[in-house]
């Protein structure tokens, strides 16, 4: 199940031609993304199925992603012949476009693939890189304390090297069967014709008016005249059009070096205000890289993902280990001593997030220790009470490095997107894409954003004289939260989940496998479930729901409660003798399967 870890030099990559695969392996270069194969009655079905609480059906395929216009394109290229990596490149392609506020070009992601004809995992970290000119205080005021959030995040000094094309590209010459060139038609066609403004999209703009307007392009795009997008506006995007044609006809490459390398340092270094150190350098030399998948056992299955540096497979592994000795199923999903159980065993899986898990390149990671069953157990025993925890602590894993850092206080603010195929060949995909915060930097290039990725590192670099594992280093990737997710049973993929929304992405992947595993509820009935995250002590409660109920048993279980909004964006598909899909109520994707 597991490869050794290897590195992919961009440059390398774009040197290969594309589509290499033999002719016969391939779909023809005209089908992938062309001709309306996919109905707008198909799409409102999906649409209807989700409000109704209902999981999509299908036998061969399936596509779950954040919007309709992304959905559609995935499914012309699986209908058409297409693997679960092509249909990915067709939908993130045009998730840049459509929920550009998410994920994008200027972004990063990491991807879970589970390859059918191997019956191998594979994770490629496509995560963004730290500048070569950052030092551990770039986060810093002149006397050496951490500035405020968003002083950090709009402008150039927040942004990291993109690395997402270069999965896509790195995806596609593994995986891919489709000609690469016309996976970029639909979003090229949206890009150049229009597509109208969603809900969501008009609400962020409206709710980040300020920030956008602060950039000649991000403000000319958003807020033209002055005034934010509104909904079912017909945008048009002639730029990330045209920077899309280069890169279907030359490759990933052209991203890397060239005209739009340089015109992405120009806009980083000439942010007024707050300029960045990234450099021609640091795109030239970004790698994909392909690491072990992280996986934990729990109820007969293995719960498989991308580890550092990512915390989110370690994290909920973690949480899932503590609680493997606890009966859920018996206690049920309204129970709440289910909810004491799963909140402070997130609780001490983030204590032990916060103090060890960072990029492994840089930091010794104890995986192995952090995952040990012997440790979680003896991590699972603080939880045989019947209240809250009244202090929760990092443990002391099994390693043979130095266990002496200092806690991290690194902010993630929900963005994010995710998408979950699985394809006709039997291969599925598990992929969360990013550029952060919502609307990234707020800097707009060739009409894509770009990232406040390094935002994610701690803005601190020592505590008491303690190097923080997750601080800013050269060339480093910031520790993440995304979960990327296959579940395995007996070497098969059974469930294909992940979710958007910082770090609290960990808790919300986590309560879905459980709500599947645990309580039986097909992928819809399982993403639907109203959340309850406690990360830090705090238990949040999802307004508006049944979570609200507990409010009070919570509180006198001795949990400070908050009850909030809750914008999750899990993606699902349950294999099984059939494929069934689930779409968050939340956003505004869809499944789609035949």
């Amino acid at each position: 199940m597991r490869k050794p870890i290897i590195t992919l030099c961009l440059l390398a990559l774009a040197a290969l031609p594309i589509a290499a695969q033999e002719a016969a392996d391939q779909v023809a270069p005209e089908a992938a993304g062309a001709g309306e194969v996919v109905g707008a009655a198909e799409v409102r079905a999906a649409q209807d199925a989700k409000a109704e609480g209902m999981p999509i059906s299908a036998q061969r395929w399936m596509v779950a992603a954040a919007n309709p216009h992304a959905v559609e394109a995935g499914a012309r290229v699986l209908r058409q012949g297409g693997t679960a990596a092509d249909a990915m490149v067709a939908v993130q392609l045009v998730l840049g476009l459509v929920e550009p506020q998410s994920s994008g070009l200027g972004g990063g992601a990491f991807l879970v693939w589970y390859d059918a004809a191997s019956g191998e995992l594979t994770t490629l970290d496509g995560r963004e890189t730290a500048p070569l000119e950052a030092t551990p205080r770039l986060f810093q005021d002149d006397n050496g304390d951490p500035l405020d959030f968003f002083d950090a995040v709009v402008g150039g000094r927040s942004v990291g090297t993109p690395g997402t094309l270069a999965l896509l590209q790195a995806a596609h010459d593994r995986w891919g069967r489709a000609e690469w060139s016309g996976l970029f038609a639909d979003a090229i066609r949206l890009a150049e014709d229009g597509f109208a403004v969603s809900p969501r999209m008009a609400m962020l703009v409206s709710g980040d008016a300020e920030r956008l307007g602060r950039q000649a392009a991000a403000r000319d795009y958003f807020l033209p005249g002055g005034v934010p997008l509104a909904e079912g506006t017909v945008l048009r995007n002639p730029a990330y059009a045209a920077t899309l044609r280069l890169m279907a006809e030359q490759g990933a490459g052209v991203f890397y070096t060239g005209e739009i390398a340089d015109e992405i340092v120009a806009a980083v270094r000439g942010a007024e205000g707050n300029p960045g150190v990234l450099s021609e350098v640091d795109l030239a030399i970004y790698t994909v890289k392909e690491r072990a998948p992280v996986c934990m056992s729990y109820r007969a299955h293995e719960v498989c993902g991308m580890g550092p540096p990512s915390s989110g497979a370690l994290t909920v592994g973690q949480i899932l280990g503590m609680l493997a000795s606890y009966d859920l199923a018996a206690l049920g999903a309204e129970s709440p001593e289910a909810w004491r159980l799963i909140g402070d065993a997130s609780r001490l899986a983030f204590a032990d997030r916060a103090r060890y898990m960072a990029d492994a390149d840089y930091v010794p990671v104890p995986v192995q220790g952090l995952l040990d069953e012997t440790y979680l157990a003896q991590r699972a025993e603080l939880l045989r009470q019947d209240s809250a925890l009244a202090e929760v602590r990092p443990g002391e894993p099994e390693f043979d490095h130095s266990l002496n850092w200092a806690d991290d206080g690194s902010i993630e603010l929900p963005s994010t997107s995710h998408i979950s195929i699985v394809d006709s060949f039997g291969n599925a995909l598990s992929m969360t894409t990013t550029i952060e915060n919502a609307f990234g930097s707020r800097l707009m290039v060739r009409g894509f954003l770009l990232n406040n990725e390094l935002t994610d590192f701690s803005f601190r670099s020592h505590r008491g004289g303690v190097p923080v594992a997750n601080r800013v280093e050269p060339g480093k990737r910031p520790r993440s939260s995304m979960a990327p997710t296959i579940v395995m049973k007996d070497g098969k993929p059974v469930l294909v989940v992940g979710s958007p929304g910082g770090s609290r992405i960990i808790g919300y992947v986590a309560k879905t496998i459980i709500a599947h595993l645990d309580w039986g509820l097909d992928v819809q009935a399982a993403v639907d479930l109203p959340h309850l995250v406690n990360r830090f002590g705090t238990y949040d409660v999802e307004a508006g729901t049944q979570a609200e109920a507990l409010t009070g048993v919570l509180t006198s279980m001795g949990y400070e409660v908050n009850a909030r909004a809750l914008t999750s964006g899990l993606h699902a598909i349950a294999i099984g003798e059939d494929l069934k899909g689930g779409a968050d109520p939340r956003r505004e994707g869809i499944a789609l399967g035949e």
